[in-house]
């Protein structure tokens, strides 16, 4: 004669597994049996995804917010204690949330802002999300702090910082095909006399001693003719023509070249 099956909830998991057990018997093998910690996770990894789903953003995939939920969910399973009375999504909830929260905080922002402006954006993007969904428009910002029941100006502050959450490349093209590093900065006006100094330099080889002198004591040191006549001992009308005819032939130097 066929034996009769088992009806004993302890002995279920031999024949068939977690699936059609009772959760009281869950958690008693919870400690001791590993396929009644995955079937706890299992049964309530949908909590886990709802909660994830309120984090959702385009900046990160669903794939990864469920991932750092169903860590939550398995933290919580390990140390949730039945015996104390609360129920398990009471328990289970801030749990989720903090890991959330921290994957945010931790993982996810290249550009560091205070953790309540963090709190205040995920606010601002489940507020914004509910409304969106009601009104069935984009809902204005003061809507969204009355409904974040926030100070005035948070969701504006929190829009702002989002927008410099994720720094853009300055490879990407903008609308009007430029990209953002031709944006930056502007062609310094300078380049240009480094070339003009090289020949400047080269053209000024030439001259003798006396010539050298004289254009560094007008041009750098900045002396007038007469006090360069006084120092090398000469009149001014001498420092005049050493002038003339050395800048001239500078001139020439540089346009022939």
């Amino acid at each position: 004669m066929e034996a009769a099956k088992s009806s004993d909830p302890a002995e279920v998991h031999h024949i068939s597994g977690y699936r059609s057990v009772g959760e009281s018997v869950l958690w008693s093998k919870r400690d001791e049996d590993p396929r009644a910690r995955e079937e706890l996770i299992s049964r309530y990894l949908p909590f886990a995804r709802s909660l994830a789903s309120r984090y959702r953003n385009k900046w990160e995939s669903v794939d990864d917010l469920t991932q750092v939920a169903s860590l939550g969910l398995m933290n919580a399973v390990l140390r949730f204690d039945p015996s104390k009375g609360t129920p398990f999504m009471a328990f289970a909830s801030p749990t989720i949330h903090g890991e959330l929260k921290r994957y945010f905080r931790d993982r996810v922002w290249m550009i560091r802002v205070p953790r309540d402006l963090q709190e205040d954006i995920l606010a601002v993007d489940h507020a914004s999300t509910e409304l969106s969904a009601e009104l069935h428009r984009e809902p204005t910002r003061e809507e969204i702090d009355d409904r974040t029941n926030a100070i005035p100006g948070t969701a504006r502050r929190a829009s702002a910082a989002k927008a410099t959450r994720v720094p853009s490349s300055l490879d990407s093209t903008l609308d009007d095909g430029q990209t953002q590093m031709e944006r930056f900065g502007a062609e310094d006006p300078r380049f240009g006399a480094i070339d003009d100094s090289d020949e400047l330099r080269e053209a000024m080889s030439d001259p003798g001693p006396t010539e050298s002198m004289v254009l560094r004591l007008r041009f750098v040191e900045d002396m007038t003719q007469s006090e360069i006549a006084e120092r090398i001992g000469c009149s001014q009308m001498h420092i005049s023509r050493v002038l003339r005819r050395s800048i001239t032939n500078i001139i020439e130097t540089i346009e022939a070249a």
